[in-house]
């Protein structure tokens, strides 16, 4: 009787011994032993954001906009009129007296409102683009539009109109071309519309969407030849007896 009781003790405490061991491995997953799953991510939690990636489709529709710079959406052409040199007054040794005369004697010989002098005013008032791939270059098809209205001192005939195209990558210059459009202005009391179209324009076809476009006027573009007035002089005879 003594001998069966000792057994079942035995039994009782070796199966408490392995409950025990067995709790332990749960507790430790990251070991490996005995891992029943505890302790992983909950699966019903969202994945962590990857980063968005542009497919090759995406890349193959895309036609980089067309931006108009500040500063660069209008071109006022003004005439030159001659102004008038500015007077020299004598000086009468005190300096705030002579500075007080300076100033009016240029005011008197500055030139009129300028607004006066206007010959007319360009603008443009929209952009479009068009784009093809082929052998690893991109083509892009670049217009303008936009109207003229002519000013106080306009005349009918041609004006000349400096248009700049340019891509850009980053601070790299891709395509920069400087246009001097020519339109036929003849009425002077309505605004003439007018498109131009660059469709030349031609860069290393993008492996990511990050070019810019820019079309707009550029004033510091030097002027045609053809809009500069050529001057002759006649060489004087030389007198013979």
């Amino acid at each position: 009787m003594a001998f069966r009781t000792f057994r079942g003790r035995f039994l009782a405490g070796l199966a408490l011994t392995g409950f025990m061991l067995a709790a332990a491995g749960c507790q430790s997953g990251d070991n490996g032993i005995l891992n029943l799953g505890f302790g992983k991510k909950d699966p019903t939690a969202p994945p962590p954001p990857q980063d968005p990636k542009i497919l090759a489709s995406q890349l193959q529709a895309y036609c980089p906009r067309v931006t108009v710079r500040d500063g660069t959406a209008f071109f006022n052409t003004y005439s030159k009129d001659v102004q008038k040199p500015r007077p020299k007054l004598k000086k009468t040794g005190d300096a705030a007296q002579d500075a007080a005369a300076q100033a009016e004697a240029d005011a008197a010989a500055a030139p009129p409102d300028e607004s006066a002098n206007i010959v007319y005013q360009a603008s443009v008032s929209d952009v479009t683009r068009d784009c093809s791939r082929a052998n690893g270059q991109l083509t892009m098809k670049i217009a303008v539009a936009g109207k003229i209205v002519p000013g106080p001192k306009f005349s009918p005939g041609n004006i000349t109109m400096p248009i700049r195209i340019a891509v850009m990558h980053g601070a790299e210059v891709l395509y920069s071309q400087i246009h001097q459009y020519q339109v036929q202005v003849t009425d002077p009391s309505v605004a003439t519309q007018f498109v131009f179209t660059d469709s030349n324009v031609v860069v290393p076809e993008p492996t990511a969407q990050d070019y810019q476009v820019f079309a707009g006027y550029d004033e510091n573009a030097p002027k045609a030849t053809t809009d500069k007035l050529k001057k002759t002089r006649r060489k004087k005879a030389v007198a013979t007896n």
